[in-house]
């Protein structure tokens, strides 16, 4: 029996891995570079990150008695927040992240249980954005969706432990690691950090994962 997948070492693993790669690397990538050229004044207009921005973010007051831009645009946030970022630094950490986090859990997810954890942890982390935040700021960047993905890796990783007690220890050890690792980031981007969002993104991953049945391994 195959070991658990978490370290794919195979040459084709990033092959199959190309869809998710052109919607949750390339297709964010792309969106920042245009907006970063454009702040630039490089191409159409300085006011197109803003335009983005108010047209893809997460706007909590869109929530309550704001109006939207468009028919849908309340519903469509919780997806489309995750492709926008603030800036070049703020893709490239959230992208590698990523692509750390696809490593080590694409072999066992599989394509479209793959596709299933990263949007559905985007949701939640907009809904523990909107339902634990009290910033008007828009919301930007992957990060809830890749916190998920930690959850789901997480999850993997409890299950594999035999015993209840030794499996809550090990639980609440990832939690309290999660927590500090959220308070130091706060604390050094100037309190401008959703964690509100990374913890929706953590619980909605682990929780998806949990509803899974464990894909069969080859004998």
């Amino acid at each position: 029996m195959n070991d658990w997948p978490g370290h794919p070492a195979d040459r084709g693993f990033w092959r199959r891995q190309l869809p998710a790669l052109a919607a949750f690397v390339l297709l964010p990538a792309l969106i920042e570079l245009t907006l970063s050229a454009a702040d630039l004044g490089l191409i159409a207009n300085t006011r197109l990150r803003l335009t983005a921005y108010q047209n893809g973010a997460f706007w909590a007051g869109l929530l309550d008695n704001w109006r939207p831009n468009y028919a849908g645009q309340p519903e469509l946030m919780f997806v489309t927040y995750s492709f926008l970022h603030a800036g070049l630094w703020h893709l490239v950490g959230n992208m590698l992240s990523l692509l750390f986090l696809m490593r080590l859990t694409a072999g066992e997810l599989g394509g479209w249980r793959f596709l299933l954890v990263y949007v559905v942890s985007a949701i939640g982390g907009a809904l523990g954005f909107a339902l634990l935040g009290t910033a008007l700021n828009p919301m930007v960047g992957a990060s809830g969706a890749i916190f998920g993905l930690a959850g789901a890796w997480r999850w993997m990783e409890w299950r594999l432990i035999a015993k209840p007690r030794d499996r809550a220890l090990v639980a609440l050890r990832d939690i309290a690691l999660l927590s500090a690792l959220n308070a130091i980031m706060w604390l050094m981007q100037d309190r401008a950090l959703a964690w509100e969002a990374h913890l929706g993104g953590f619980i909605a991953g682990a929780a998806v994962m949990a509803a899974l049945p464990r894909r069969r391994q080859a004998q």
